[in-house]
């Protein structure tokens, strides 16, 4: 199911007009129009923004019609993808029961940028780059890291991930803040 159609899908689900969630949301109606149309891919961070018009964090609106498990591997096919505006986001282990991390296989294609809003929630993230350059933004702060680099921070600190060069990036992270956001 497509971004757009998943958004309008839930939203109706829950009762809300496009309005009201807009206003819960802060965003304008035509924002949650477009998205609803796929008329524009928002940004991870946008994204964010949006769902907090919903009782649920962004794992649970990606996984929302799925079946608690407790399955153990989880093939290519089968990882919940989290994919917004060209940063592919697969998560593993969206099924299992009572998780409290979230796993993430994170592919950033050369200009692939989290968002100009800067993403924060309660929790902690960490993760390492196994392959490419990633721009990682931390409270203002920035660095560059190359393939084997790690980095760990809290996520109520603003924080943005970007791909500067010309090489597909990929990152392995793990954080524990997304799951009930």
């Amino acid at each position: 199911m497509d971004l757009g159609v998943r958004l309008k899908t839930i939203r109706k689900r829950l009762g809300l007009s496009q309005r009201e969630l807009a206003k819960r949301a802060g965003v304008t109606n035509s924002t949650i129009s477009m998205i609803e149309k796929n008329t524009v891919s928002p940004s991870f961070s946008s994204l964010l923004k949006v769902l907090k018009g919903f009782p649920m964090g962004v794992e649970e609106f990606f996984t929302t019609d799925l079946v608690m498990s407790n399955q153990v591997v989880f093939k290519a096919g089968e990882q919940a993808d989290m994919s917004a505006q060209g940063v592919a986001i697969k998560l593993i282990g969206h099924s299992v029961a009572d998780r409290n991390i979230s796993m993430l296989s994170e592919t950033y294609p050369p200009g692939a940028d989290t968002g100009e809003d800067m993403i924060k929630y309660d929790g902690e993230e960490a993760g390492i780059v196994v392959q490419g350059e990633i721009e990682l933004t931390v409270d203002q702060k920035v660095y560059q890291l190359v393939t084997g680099d790690g980095y760990f921070f809290h996520t109520h600190l603003p924080h943005r991930f970007r791909n500067l060069g010309e090489v597909t990036a990929k990152v392995v992270s793990a954080n524990n803040g997304i799951v009930s956001h």
